[in-house]
């Protein structure tokens, strides 16, 4: 008996612990009546969007399996990265889909998924330094890493050949925030994940990738030891199934296919103006979404493309102003002087609006966005004629992945002569809109979105078209 009374003197000090979890696997979801997955708000997994609404491709592929299991889904946000590998050998959920690489020492300890995506570890440096040229720069630099990423594994085998490499492991919950600190050079280097790298670049143009280090891993969800071996089966049949379908590819055309458009001097650029030119046209912009219902830091990105905000802009062929209209166009809209910013800036929004719509039914945003983008610098019969050759070569036509990879056959002969609209340079097409996706997410990171005017809504009817990702 007193055996028993100090066995139980023992094990309270665990079981009062709030921290405290049995090791012992997850009810499964199906009993459950939901998946409990492991996640991290960042810009490459999980984050709410301009809208409110939850958004990212970790965020995007769990809604899709969970929907194949009949189940909702139940997320633990865990901050910062390395407590998700210690909550996951708790059993503390199902999974972890966060975005975590596959490394030689965690394939002995966890459980893996089939791989969506392949990244590498890569040197961030700051642009107003000279950049590291070979791994034995790096001796001596003050080098900061995300705690737990699978970087560290990168720099240990690398401290071999340099014993005196050294570097800070910091707790976050991922690369972005010492990126930032890069950028205020508060740091040397930064390593990181290529597609990390391949994202928050965009808000610093004074960051650039130096070499990689390590061999590329895959990205996967994660399982802990002596989970429902069903479950991951169920997992390797998604993924299976969403890559043989295109899915999968679709989805990481949405969040990546755009992420290296621009270098870092058109970045500079559009963040100067930001600052000093569009705050003299924001109201207009505004003004246009609730006209058009388009989003109207997409019709600001849309504008830089074109004219760069300048209002006097006139090309060769002689569109003008701020949209760069034509004169037809301006006519259509009703534009007196195509000069004037106000009024360009309400044409072309009502114009894309109109091409928009135009666009059948079935098709999604943000595709529906992207393809009326192409349509608006090359003419809707140009890109109807682009989505014809991706549906003659068994593409689907109604996605912006397709589509894009069809447009720049509309300047070959052999293409373009046997379309009813014939030539054109649809690779512009696909660099305007790649651009404006690009010059869309900054906004969407520094510019705060407009809440239309009711009575403006209820007079027109427009529909306000949201952050489209």
């Amino acid at each position: 008996m007193r055996k028993l009374v100090l066995s139980f003197a023992l094990l309270l000090p665990l079981i009062c612990d709030p921290l405290f979890v049995p090791e012992r696997p997850v009810v499964s979801p199906a009993k459950l009546g939901e998946l409990i997955v492991l996640t991290r708000n960042t810009p490459t997994t999980r984050y709410i969007d301009a809208d409110g609404q939850y958004r990212g491709l970790e965020h995007d592929l769990v809604e899709l399996f969970a929907k194949d299991l009949g189940v909702k889904v139940h997320y633990v946000d865990r901050q910062p990265l390395y407590r998700i590998l210690t909550s996951l050998q708790h059993h503390e959920a199902h999974l972890a889909a966060a975005g975590i690489a596959v490394t030689s020492s965690s394939l002995d300890e966890f459980q893996f998924a089939p791989s969506y995506q392949m990244t590498q570890s890569v040197l961030a440096y700051n642009t107003d330094d000279g950049p590291p040229r070979s791994p034995a720069d790096l001796v001596g630099e003050r080098i900061e890493v995300v705690k737990g990423s699978a970087s560290i594994e990168d720099l240990r085998v690398l401290r071999k050949r340099f014993p005196k490499l050294r570097w800070h492991e910091v707790a976050e919950s991922d690369s972005e925030g010492l990126l930032a600190r890069l950028s205020e050079g508060k740091s040397d280097v930064v390593v990181t994940e290529s597609h990390v790298l391949d994202v928050v670049r965009k808000f610093h143009p004074n960051i650039a990738r130096a070499f990689s280090i390590g061999d590329p891993k895959p990205l996967a969800w994660v399982f802990p030891k002596g989970s429902d071996s069903s479950l991951i089966q169920r997992a390797e049949e998604f993924f299976l199934r969403i890559t043989r379908d295109g899915t999968l590819a679709q989805l990481l055309e949405r969040y990546y296919g755009h992420s290296e458009r621009l270098d870092r001097l058109d970045i500079a650029n559009f963040l100067e103006r930001r600052l000093t030119v569009l705050p003299r046209y924001k109201r207009w912009f505004k003004e246009a979404q609730d006209v058009s219902g388009i989003d109207w830091r997409l019709l600001a990105a849309l504008g830089f493309q074109e004219s760069h905000w300048d209002p006097l802009a006139t090309s060769p062929t002689g569109v003008r102003g701020v949209m760069m209209l034509t004169e037809e166009t301006a006519d259509r809209m009703k534009v007196q002087d195509r000069l004037e910013p106000r009024s360009n800036i309400l044409a072309g929004a009502r114009y894309l609006a109109e091409i928009r719509d135009m666009l059948p039914d079935r098709i999604q945003e943000p595709d529906r966005t992207w393809l009326a983008l192409a349509a608006y610098n090359q003419g809707f019969g140009h890109m109807e004629d682009g989505r014809i050759l991706a549906q003659r070569k068994k593409m689907n036509p109604d996605l912006w992945s397709n589509v894009k990879r069809t447009l720049p056959l509309l300047s070959v002969y052999e293409h373009y002569s046997t379309v009813k609209h014939g030539f054109c340079r649809g690779g512009e097409a696909v660099i305007l809109t790649e651009n404006i996706r690009a010059y869309y997410d900054i906004l969407l990171r520094f510019e705060a979105p407009h809440v239309p005017s009711m009575r403006l809504l209820s007079t027109n009817g427009a529909r306000v078209s949201g952050a489209v990702r």
